[in-house]
């Protein structure tokens, strides 16, 4: 059973100002000041229980990347508290050096997913050479004790599986008479304080929040087992009213982050189809060390000597760690393929900050006999044809970019302008809730199927054994 220890808590000493190259140097016992370099993730999370009751630090600023349109917006004073009554800024991470020259900052802390251990060294030599130290806060400072058992569901990459895991796991607590609660890693595109804590329990709930296909995407197939879900923006206070119906909280992840929650037992899913990857990319590592369970995914997909490849790296870095093996079954639904022209809809975050070129509707227009793949590029608008020229090794096919309603007007154009006999689907969601097309369309249903090693059933029992026990009083952090 997995563990961190010790509380969500500030820590460390008030520090003086720092030689800042350009600038005169300061000594004074002003707060720390701190520059947040995020995604409208974790950025948020790390704030609300590490920096917004800390009188001794001062976050001027976050950074945005990633996400479409969260640069030049502010996190709101209603969620960022009193010590902040203009709310903060986000601004592009572009302005990182500008940020922490001209507002003196001491510290900037990474707080984003899925980018290469590279990538992050790259951010860190950025503040450094402007004069800020560089940080990451850790899962015991940032994770948040719940009264309830936590079975939390990570990745090492994005796209390896986690979403169909979460489903499998739900499924089986359900079948042994608990309750599961998922609670879903942020993805706040909207009004962020409307947004502090959302429960979805029906279709209506997708409307009345104003969902993106992202959101969409993770929320319906549980809907659709009836589920509730949350999600949000402070996760302490989605913890606390999860808890009150929730005999297990099911942590989803996103990307390949970390878990909020402390969980009493991490699952961990990894992708042969991108094999090293489980080394090389942050904090998917830290997901792969900290793991009680491992699933190698998509063994029915990878070759024999990539599956061995992301084995050896298990045996290296978790030796510990629970291995098992599954399959990504693919079933559709809708006309048949076979014979027919197709145009591909695929999981945008898996393709983009995934590095995938291709995902399960490649797959399954293959398998089941597609005429032929019709590319989208020629006839692709807006910010479509910009995410298809920005990642050119893609196959032909149509990411899901759906992060706002002009977005997602560009994806339902794209796809008519098509020339083919259908749309295959290969998203979690129905897209026909939220596009009007004008070819009918098949969708692609992507399940685990558990292949080898100790049944997820049985290493779960221990938390139904909880789960069945009262709650106890009080809360912590």
């Amino acid at each position: 059973m997995h563990r961190t220890d010790g509380p969500a808590t500030l820590d460390g000493p008030v520090r003086p100002g720092r030689n800042v190259p350009g600038t005169a140097t300061e000594a004074s016992m002003d707060r720390k000041r701190v520059v947040i370099m995020g995604a409208a993730g974790r950025d948020f999370h790390d704030f609300n229980v590490i920096y917004r009751t800390d009188p001794t630090t001062e976050v001027v600023a976050f950074t945005a990347t990633q996400i479409p349109g969260i640069a030049g917006r502010r996190y709101p004073a209603e969620l960022a508290g009193p010590l902040y009554p203009d709310g903060i800024e986000i601004v592009a991470e572009r302005e990182l050096e500008a940020l922490v020259r001209d507002r003196r900052v001491d510290t900037v802390v990474f707080a984003y997913s899925d980018v290469s251990h590279e990538t992050v060294m790259h951010a860190a030599s950025r503040a450094l050479a402007a004069g800020a130290d560089f940080e990451l806060l850790g899962p015991r400072r940032t994770m948040i004790q719940s009264r309830r058992p936590v079975l939390a569901v990570g990745a090492v990459r994005t796209g390896s599986g986690k979403s169909q895991t979460t489903r499998h796991l739900a499924g089986l607590l359900a079948e042994r008479g608990v309750r599961p609660v998922v609670v879903r890693h942020p993805m706040p595109y909207g009004d962020l304080a409307a947004q502090a804590v959302q429960r979805y329990a029906t279709y209506a709930d997708l409307d009345r929040y104003d969902t993106t296909i992202e959101e969409r995407e993770e929320y319906e197939p549980h809907l659709d087992a009836g589920r509730v879900v949350y999600a949000g923006v402070d996760y302490e206070a989605i913890l606390r009213q999860a808890e009150k119906e929730a005999d297990v909280i099911l942590w989803d992840g996103g990307n390949n982050d970390f878990p909020f929650y402390r969980p009493d037992l991490f699952v961990v899913v990894a992708d042969p189809l991108r094999p090293g990857d489980e080394r090389h990319f942050h904090p998917g590592e830290t997901n792969l060390r900290m793991a009680d369970v491992v699933i190698i995914n998509k063994i029915d997909s990878a070759d024999p000597a990539a599956i061995d490849a992301v084995r050896a790296s298990i045996a290296e870095l978790n030796p510990r760690a629970e291995v098992l093996t599954a399959r990504s079954d693919l079933t559709l639904v809708g006309p048949a393929i076979e014979g027919r022209r197709v145009v591909i809809v695929e999981d945008g975050p898996t393709l983009t900050h995934g590095g995938m070129v291709y995902g399960a509707g490649i797959v399954a227009a293959r398998r089941f006999g597609a005429a032929r793949i019709v590319d989208p590029r020629p006839v692709a608008v807006g910010s479509i044809r910009d995410v298809l020229e920005r990642y050119p090794a893609l196959e032909p096919l149509v990411p899901a970019m759906g992060y706002g309603r002009s977005q997602i007007r560009e994806l339902e154009a794209t796809l008519n302008a098509v020339d083919a006999d259908l749309v295959l689907c290969a998203t979690p969601i129905d897209l026909s809730r939220v596009l009007t097309l004008n070819k009918p369309m098949t969708r692609v249903r992507y399940d685990l199927a558990e292949a080898g090693g100790t049944p997820l059933a049985e290493l779960i029992a221990p938390i139904v054994r909880m789960a069945r026990r009262p709650a106890p009083s009080g809360t912590g952090v």
